[in-house]
């Protein structure tokens, strides 16, 4: 699974790049390297590693170069598409990654933080890729997913009109709703992260239901059922793969 892991690697750079720092689409270098050269520490060093890690590079720019795109008035199909077809790719591939060590391996086998030493490189990997893939990705793809359903128009995309600025706070909760779901399920704790799930509904509700205009509470309601789902979809989609 190096290959996924590093994808989602890649992936979560570009879009924590994009949100800190917008370099007008080129994130995606950025997150590119970072994959790259995470894969090199770990070991994947052979010919075929060394294409792998450089087609993941490219799909990192791909992806960071359509986001960008879309984010100033363009289709979130093409974005969608990159995505989808690198995870798929990924996962077909998965088996042809090398055996992993390098200097990530020496700091596993080394580590002094309880549960990690018995983990194999590849599974490391594969968390950090994950867990980088819910702070920022995993809004990005929420936001993408809106605009295809025809949830959210990319044209009100941080404007006064943009549900996300009405309904305070999405940016942040989502990612933290996010990474709790994950940690909660490899935990094993997956009732507990229902309960979350269903907290965020009991909390919201007051706010959907103060708008005065019905229209806009319509169209809220239906950006928060939407968006919602999605981004518990991607996260309990991440920890399938994150689950030993």
């Amino acid at each position: 699974m190096s290959w996924i892991a590093l994808l989602l690697v890649g992936l979560g750079v570009t879009d924590l790049v994009r949100s800190c720092r917008p370099l007008g689409g080129l994130e995606g270098c950025v997150g590119g390297s970072s994959a790259v050269l995470l894969g090199l520490l770990a070991g994947l060093t052979s010919a075929t590693d060394v294409v792998a890690l450089l087609a993941l590079a490219v799909a990192s720019v791909a992806w960071g170069l359509t986001v960008h795109r879309h984010l100033r008035g363009g289709s979130a199909v093409p974005p969608l598409g990159v995505a989808v077809a690198a995870v798929v790719v990924a996962l077909l591939l998965s088996g042809t990654a090398g055996e992993g060590g390098g200097a990530v391996g020496s700091w596993v086998d080394g580590s002094g933080f309880p549960g990690v030493r018995h983990l194999s490189v590849e599974r490391v990997l594969l968390l950090v890729g994950v867990l980088l893939a819910q702070l920022s990705t995993g809004n990005v793809v929420v936001r993408l997913v809106l605009a295809v359903t025809g949830t959210v128009e990319p044209s009100v995309h941080d404007t006064v009109d943009d549900p996300e600025q009405q309904l305070k706070g999405g940016r942040l909760l989502g990612p933290m709703e996010r990474l709790f779901i994950v940690g909660l399920g490899l935990a094993g704790e997956l009732t507990a992260a229902s309960i979350v799930i269903a907290a965020k509904g009991l909390l919201r509700w007051p706010e959907l239901q103060s708008r005065v205009d019905q229209v806009r509470i319509h169209r809220l309601t239906e950006y928060f059922l939407v968006g919602s789902f999605v981004s518990w979809l991607f996260a309990l989609s991440c920890l399938a793969l994150a689950r030993p």
